[in-house]
């Protein structure tokens, strides 16, 4: 080939190249993206057939396109799966290379199908290249002609070229296609939530769940069935054929749907045909099921239901399917319970007149702008106002309202959700009174309304300035006396003679010991104090943590011991030094160990336990006592609050707060877990010290 050739040549190719990328840069739809690769290559290096497989990032064949000279066929799941398991574009995959065969009839890496037997097609030749983009394998084009020997190594280089143009166009399509997809799914999802809540009516929920499920999934048929005893009942359905569907049961357990609701698993069955448990209790009359999926609705940790997705437009689910549906389940069953709850509600409604009369509590109705329609006779003695005064009134006239709490324009209650918080009443003669109120969206009379109560806490609060009273004459006139009782202790120590020594220092120790525990408590009780106002943790040094933990333990020891209690340790040996105040970190140990005690049985046993986990101390205690109730473990750490069980509690109820204080100051966490019955854990995190704090202490 002479030099101007060549040149007319490189020519032509370089603008056909251009052209092509001209092509492929236009468009950023997946599927348009192929169609015209196929085009450009069937065009330009010529061919009857020409098909091209899209790859994700781990080699999996996520789409496909076949085109018969001008008609575009839909590819098929086996004929993806056949293509890379034992086809050329398998072994192009493999070998990230392209080849040229001339007769198919001749190379055992062409893949025969029954299509070549039904065409009398023969053999044939091909082409079959790599597209790779950024290094990464993005997809296969193949190439093929009907006749042998109809192509050239020529025509391969211009086939690998189109494919090199096409690597990058392809890799973005698909990028966009998945970030359309998921950005589908998320988006559907966020309003599926959204959309769920905005109805209470059991039958706009059903329908509502339904819609959001058929456009997260797109699919053709959506439906919902709930248990009903040892069956599954379905109740509403969406889509083709969906008349078909409903009132149908089925035995819990039974088939693929009954398993999802048994085990509270979702299930894909991308292809019926191929799942040996696919049987007679899945189908559904007049309902062609190809591929559906399956999860289950749940509340609570309880499966209520499932919900399943029949047949993909897309003809295969995508790979987040699942998660996204049982996701839809999780909202599903959260908002069919507050829609049968509400209906409960309904059926309770002509009731209610009569009891908000009759409540011991201060009741008023208000509409939406605030004005009060209807108030029981409570109402009006705690306010000094008649029932014809307060219907003159706004809410906000006869109370502080929390507006923070309400929404300016009542918009939180608005959401079916109820709000509480402490004001003060403005009664008739101008005086006022602290009260709790509670407010909550109500139908009174078949009319949206607003339900106060307004609960009188004059007592609470006047017990609550006792109880500081209380507090403010430990801290200011036990702790001076106190701390000249131990000092005295230890002088009488010193002077004990030694004819009958042994005694009286064994009443001693027992009256220090005693001295000691009220002090650990004044000291709490001005701890507790301290941290409640602001104030940081100031007295920090570094503490070994075992000597911590062993000195401790021995210090409570002989109280176990008295109720034939054991105490065990679960320490490495390697366990970092703390970052502490040591006081108030042996205090909260002492606390959570003598409580543990205090609550387990006689002979039970105690475990205290300490691990490092990301630059803190994780320590816990545990015993095997009568538990801490689900109601109870949220207010444990309160201030004065102490455990309702069927073990009375003794004390003030000051040294759970005190531990919560003291850990929270140091930035640790500290919380507890529990099963009525079966004992209580406390866990609680304290600092590692840094290097530098090491440094600076042994210096």
């Amino acid at each position: 080939m002479s030099i101007p050739e060549e040149q007319d040549r490189t020519k032509a190719l370089l603008e056909l190249l251009y052209h092509v990328s001209r092509q492929l840069a236009t468009a950023l739809d997946l599927r348009t993206v192929l169609q015209r690769v196929l085009h450009e290559a069937l065009q330009n290096v010529g061919g009857e057939r020409c098909s091209i497989v899209v790859l994700d990032d781990a080699g999996k064949a996520v789409d496909a396109t076949i085109v018969y000279g001008s008609q575009i066929h839909e590819h098929t799941t086996q004929q993806m799966r056949d293509t890379m398991e034992r086809g050329l574009a398998g072994w192009v995959i493999q070998n990230r290379k392209g080849v040229y065969i001339p007769d198919t009839g001749q190379d055992e890496r062409w893949l025969t199908r029954p299509e070549d037997a039904v065409y009398k097609s023969g053999a044939k030749s091909a082409i079959c290249v790599p597209l790779l983009a950024r290094e990464k394998l993005v997809g296969v084009l193949t190439l093929v002609h009907t006749q042998v020997d109809a192509f050239s190594t020529e025509q391969l280089d211009l086939m690998q070229a189109i494919a090199d143009q096409a690597g990058i166009a392809v890799l973005n399509a698909r990028l966009y296609t998945e970030s359309q997809r998921q950005a589908r799914v998320m988006t559907a999802l966020a309003e599926g939530a959204a959309a769920m809540n905005t109805s209470l009516r059991i039958e706009d929920v059903y329908q509502r769940i339904l819609i959001q499920s058929m456009q997260a999934l797109q699919v053709e048929t959506v439906a919902l069935a709930l248990i009903e005893g040892d069956h599954l009942v379905f109740r509403e359905a969406a889509g083709q054929n969906a008349g078909n569907i409903l009132g149908k049961t089925i035995s819990v357990g039974a088939g693929i749907v009954g398993m999802v609701a048994r085990e509270g698993r979702g299930v894909v069955v991308p292809d019926v045909s191929e799942d040996k448990s696919f049987g007679e209790a899945d189908r559904f009359g007049g309902v062609e099921m190809r591929a559906f999926l399956v999860a289950p609705i749940q509340s609570q940790g309880k499966v209520m239901g499932v919900i399943e997705a029949i047949n993909p437009i897309a003809k295969t689910f995508d790979p987040d399917a699942l998660l996204v549906m049982t996701g839809i389940g999780g909202l599903a069953g959260t908002t069919i319970q507050n829609a049968q709850l509400f209906e409960r509600l309904q059926d309770a409604h002509k009731r209610y007149r009569d009891l908000f009369e009759d409540s011991i509590d201060p009741m008023v109705i208000t509409d939406w702008e605030g004005h009060i329609i209807e108030a029981n006779h409570q109402a009006s003695v705690l306010s000094g106002y008649s029932h014809e005064g307060l219907h003159r009134l706004t809410i906000d006239q006869l109370h502080e309202v929390n507006w923070n709490k309400t929404g300016m324009e009542f918009e939180t209650l608005r959401g079916d959700r109820t709000c509480s918080y402490e004001s003060s009443i403005h009664k008739l003669d101008e005086t006022h009174s602290p009260i709790e109120v509670h407010v909550r969206r109500v139908e009174f009379d078949s009319t949206d309304s607003i339900q106060w109560i307004l609960r009188d806490i004059t007592e609470r609060k006047e017990l609550d300035d006792l109880r500081e009273d209380l507090t403010s004459m430990i801290y200011h006139d036990l702790r001076s006396p106190l701390a000249n009782i131990v000092s005295s202790l230890d002088v009488l120590a010193d002077m004990v003679p030694e004819d009958g020594r042994e005694t009286v220092l064994t009443i001693l120790k027992i009256a220090e010991s005693s001295a000691d525990r009220i002090q650990r408590l004044v000291n709490s009780l001005l701890d507790v104090n301290r941290l409640e106002s602001g104030q940081p943790v100031m007295d920090q040094k570094v503490v070994d943590t075992l000597s911590l933990i062993h000195s401790t333990v021995e210090e409570i020891l002989p109280a176990a011991k008295g109720k034939k209690q054991t105490i065990i340790e679960d320490l490495p040996i390697d366990l970092p030094s703390v970052w502490v105040d040591e006081d108030m970190a042996r205090r909260v140990l002492v606390n959570l160990i003598e409580n543990s005690s205090k609550y387990s049985p006689a002979e039970g046993t105690i475990e205290v336990g300490a691990r490092p986990e990301d630059g803190w101390v994780h320590f816990w205690i545990k015993d095997h006592g009568p538990g801490i109730p689900p109601s109870e473990q949220d207010h444990i750490f309160d201030k004065f609050t102490r455990v309702r069980g069927k073990v009375k509690a003794g004390g003030l109820g000051i040294g759970l707060a005190f531990c919560r204080l003291a850990v929270k100051g140091h930035g640790g966490q500290i919380w507890v877990e529990s099963e009525t019955g079966k004992g209580a854990a406390f866990h609680f995190t304290f600092p590692v010290a840094t290097k530098d704090q090491l440094e600076i202490s042994e210096s």
